[in-house]
């Protein structure tokens, strides 16, 4: 049986209400949001993440796509300018290097 968008967020606001900290449980729900169109959902779970946990690079990477498919390209550069600043401080070339070409594609 495949658990339902509702079903797979509804599980992790629940894991989420009694480790509010969790970033991978933090990161999916963003991704739930964001893979059913809820922008808005999505980049407060974004935001909730990064806040709690700066280096989370695919947080900052996936936060950028859904603003830039919202057409909100001046916040995706911003994001990616921060996500590559958090993949320099961890040394993460490989999520810096997907920032900055997607960075570059929207003019930044």
């Amino acid at each position: 049986m495949y658990l339902t968008m509702t079903t797979r967020a509804d599980m992790l606001q629940e894991f989420l209400a009694e480790n509010p900290n969790d970033a991978f449980a933090r990161y999916g729900l963003a991704m739930e949001y964001s893979n059913a169109g809820d922008t808005e959902a999505a980049l407060r779970e974004f935001a909730a993440l990064l806040s709690a946990n700066p280096d989370y690079t695919a947080g900052y990477f996936m936060a950028a796509q859904a603003l830039a498919r919202a057409g909100r390209n001046s916040e995706a550069k911003q994001r990616l300018q921060e996500g590559i600043a958090a993949a320099e401080r961890t040394g993460n070339q490989h999520a810096k290097s997907e920032m900055s070409a997607m960075l570059e594609e929207l003019g930044g």
